[in-house]
């Protein structure tokens, strides 16, 4: 009895209609292969995204030649299995169609006994333009269905909007931070498999109820069997073993085990505790000869309780999840894919944007509904680093249609993905969108995006009663069908499933989740995150540049200018260039020139995302999570992202694991109020210490002090002091003075802070002289600094790829800050001391202005 398989890797293709063969990676897609061929330039390089539009209008040919060995001929299965067809795709096999494919999303398995050969098989996929595919669904359909951020103009389409027809990432058609590249190719692995006798298909470890004192699991196998036969199943998890006798019929039978485990280690997310992970065998074995394993499967899982918790409070109701008894503040960022060209994210890449969040004291991530379901290894990391993950269904920003063969699509996909992820012990809660129903907004006339106004009554009623059947029947049945015991959310933002306006989010409301964009889109100073508060921050963010290091990787020299057409290319947000300006005209000094520009535009970021992760733990426990827009970037370009394509850290990235640290001081107020300084504890124990409260002069000298012995306890936010600003301040200038707060126990610093109680631009900063001292016996990687007067947002570049234990720091004279540098390691492991990053080159907020 075997089970073998053979990963077809030897791979080819060409234009449908040309006669020449080329070089093809698999997994891969029509443009890197393209690229590699040398056939089209660098698709990010400056305005070459324009030149590129032509490869969505064509189709695409792949081909493998394999041979299978004979003895699998005679098996009592072979399958040949497509993990990713991206996305219209025709499959022949020595020239018969054994496939037709039409989900990016989903995989697929063919039986091909009778069809294979000793040699010489040819395996042919052939792609059609989903571009095409799609437009006579739009002229069918007779209106256009709404999709933001469908880039139809940039793809030569006009105002034609296909991208809600194709079950295929929805980014792949350009968002507000992407470029258009609508990819076509074979995007996950494609293998040979044989089997006889019988094999394990899917293992699930379904956990019924967990404990400290117990885990209550149930085994969920099924099992395929080429005839009847008498076997036992025995499950193994560490020295445990539980066996169950069965009797195979030919086909495929679901069995369960229930089983107990005394006194589980349990999975905690990051700040919490240990990770911890078991590894469950399942075999099934001869009776004749039990130590005979006729075929077997391994699931890696966490053992948790997780839960999303919405119970009526004085407020309205709470929006939370709870990890095994533990209300948790999530603290994180929302995700999208790390390339436009999804098979050019190395393990290595996945690892690094998985390590710095870990690394910024993050506990959370959002897969956000317009990219995919994210590869294996994205999950195992989030497993093993105890990060938890929000994973939405693919479906963002669009009104989608709801023929049965759509609907069956998508059923499929979600079953699929429900089953390939559901052992996975970080994700907390399957959403079914991102933004419809905030955007659509049923039940006020005047409400959401305008969508509505552009259709008649009976479109309208038509297009609703679509959605409702995809988010309010058909994903949830699919979640209770295959994850019975998560938590699933309809979109995001939402209040409820209350059937009228008040189903809807608002920037500020008392229940559900929020994404408050009045900050960027609508022009609010960065003050409003104070009084824009919801009881879980979804989604909120501010813009920058990449640096300079980055931004000459798609640009030239003559391109350096805010307005240029590169960089109006590489800002896929409208407006956003002169967003950025016209904040920084508001907070920050003018800075001198254009690099200088990019620093600074990093720097207002940073500010913008410190005043709203602060906000909400402030608010702490009414506010329980503070997702930002957004962790990454799949291409070099201005955005949102506190790591820019190459996975270097901008000053947001710096700032976030400051502001997300465990215990942390937040300071409020500017002249004219209170100023009001907070303990924030996601500690699960008390935490207490003495607190010092300074008003300092620019160049370190002390006008005024207080100190007093101050706690919370855990899990908590409570003001520890408050002064009327005007009386801390008393006849000093606030534009030449600086708040400086610590927080001591037992001579330790737990945690300290700076703040100022005017805005950047009124501040009077002399230019500092910074000092740095290498740290003896640190081979080379640590350094002390000191300033002679203040030094704001000092930042260290080297030339080596890493980052600081802390940058993008504030100096105060006669208080050494000492910092470490972390290599980015090429296995993507955790940040460590690695080789001495030689030259350290310091700049502050002067050298820029």
């Amino acid at each position: 009895m075997a089970n073998t398989t053979l990963t077809l890797s030897e791979w080819q293709f060409r234009g449908l209609e040309e006669e020449n063969w080329y070089p093809a990676v698999v997994p891969g897609c029509v443009h890197t292969d393209l690229l590699r061929n040398q056939r089209i330039p660098d698709p990010f390089y400056r305005t070459n995204e324009r030149e590129l539009q032509w490869i969505d209008k064509q189709s695409w040919e792949y081909q493998a030649i394999f041979d299978v060995p004979a003895e699998w001929i005679e098996e009592s299965g072979l399958e040949l299995v497509f993990d990713g067809l991206d996305t219209y795709a025709d499959v022949y096999l020595n020239e018969h169609r054994i496939l037709s494919a039409d989900n990016m999303f989903r995989g697929w398995r063919v039986d091909v006994r009778g069809l294979a050969q000793p040699t010489g098989n040819v395996l042919r996929i052939q792609f059609r333009s989903p571009v095409l595919e799609d437009l006579p669904k739009l002229e069918k359909l007779g209106y256009a269905l709404p999709a933001s951020n469908d880039q139809s103009e940039i793809g030569g389409m006009g105002d034609k909007k296909v991208s809600v027809f194709a079950r295929k990432a929805p980014y792949h058609y350009g968002w507000d931070w992407g470029p258009r590249f609508v990819t076509s190719g074979i995007w996950r692995e494609v293998r040979l498999e044989s089997w006889s006798g019988c094999r394990i298909t899917d293992l699930y470890i379904r956990q019924r109820e967990i404990t400290a004192e117990a885990a209550q699991l149930t085994a969920i196998a099924d099992i395929q069997s080429d005839g009847p036969k008498d076997v036992f199943l025995r499950l193994l998890a560490g020295a445990q073993v539980w066996s169950l006798p069965l009797h195979l019929e030919e086909g495929v039978q679901t069995v369960r085990l229930e089983v107990s485990l005394d006194h589980p280690e349990l999975w905690w997310c990051n700040g919490l505790g240990e990770p911890s992970m078991y590894t469950f065998t399942a075999e099934i074995c001869d009776v004749a000869d039990g130590r005979d394993v006729l075929a077997e499967r391994h699931v890696r899982t966490g053992l948790r309780r997780v839960r999303l918790v919405q119970e009526p409070d004085s407020f309205g109701a709470s929006f939370y999840i709870e990890l095994n008894g533990v209300p948790v503040f999530a603290k994180g960022a929302n995700h999208i894919p790390n390339d436009s060209f999804l098979t050019e994210v190395t393990s290595e890449r996945y690892r690094h944007e998985i390590m710095s969040a870990v690394e910024s004291n993050m506990n959370m991530l959002r897969v956000w509904g317009g990219g995919i379901y994210e590869n294996d290894i994205f999950y195992e990391l989030c497993d093993e680093n105890g990060l938890l993950v929000w994973q939405d269904f693919m479906f963002a920003c669009s009104m989608y249609p709801g023929d049965k063969a759509f609907l069956t699509s998508i059923r499929e996909e979600a079953a699929y993905n429900l089953r390939r992820l559901r052992n996975h012990p970080c994700i907390a809660l399957w959403c079914g969108n991102n933004e419809i129903d905030t955007a659509w907004s049923q039940y006020n006339e005047n409400g959401g995006w305008g969508w509505k106004k552009q259709y008649t009554s009976t479109q309208r009623e038509q297009m609703w009663s679509d959605y409702e059947a995809v988010f309010h029947r058909l994903l949830p049945e699919v979640v209770t069908e295959h994850a019975p015991d998560a938590a699933y959310w309809p979109s995001s933002p939402m209040v409820s499933l209350g059937g009228d306006e008040k189903q809807h989010a608002t920037s500020n409301s008392a229940q559900g989740d929020i994404h408050y964009w009045g900050v960027w889109h609508s022009g609010d100073s960065f003050e409003s995150y104070n009084v824009n508060l919801g009881r879980f921050m979804s989604e909120y963010g501010f813009q920058s540049f990449p640096e300079l290091d980055s931004v000459l990787r798609y640009a030239v020299q003559e391109d350096l200018e805010l307005e240029s057409e590169v960089m109006r290319a590489h800002q896929k947000n409208g407006a956003g260039n002169r967003i950025i300006k016209g904040y920084m005209d508001r907070y920050l000094k003018d800075p001198k020139d254009f690099p200088s520009f990019l620093y600074m535009s990093q720097v207002q970021q940073a500010l913008a995302m410190k005043a709203a992760i602060h906000a909400h733990r402030r608010k702490k426990p009414y506010c329980m999570g503070s997702l930002y827009w957004q962790m990454n970037d799949c291409w070099p370009v201005a955005s949102w992202a506190g790591l820019d394509y190459y996975g270097r850290w901008k000053a947001l990235q710096y700032e976030v694991k400051r502001s997300f640290q465990d215990v942390i001081l937040s300071v409020d107020g500017s002249i004219g109020g209170y100023l009001d300084i907070y303990l924030i504890s996601d500690s699960p124990k008390p935490v207490s210490g003495q607190l010092t409260v300074e008003l300092l002069e620019l160049d370190g000298g002390c006008l005024r002090s207080w100190s007093a012995p101050v706690g919370v306890g855990s899990h908590t936010s409570g003001r520890v002091f408050t002064l009327p600003a005007n009386q801390v301040l008393e006849a000093a200038d606030p534009r030449k003075a600086v708040v400086a707060v610590k927080l001591e126990e037992q001579g330790k610093v737990l945690c300290s802070a700076e703040h100022y109680l005017v805005r950047d631009r009124e501040l009077e900063l002399a230019a500092p002289h910074i000092t740095i001292t290498e740290e003896s016996g640190s081979d080379g990687t640590c350094f002390t600094l000191q300033t002679d007067v203040l030094a704001r947002q000092v930042w260290l570049k080297t030339g080596e790829e890493g980052i600081f234990s802390d940058n993008f720091f504030d100096l105060i004279p006669g208080r050494p800050k000492t910092v470490q540098f972390l290599e980015r390691p090429p296995t993507g492991k955790r940040f460590v001391p690695g080789h001495p990053p030689g030259r350290v080159r310091i700049q502050s907020m002067t050298d820029m202005i």
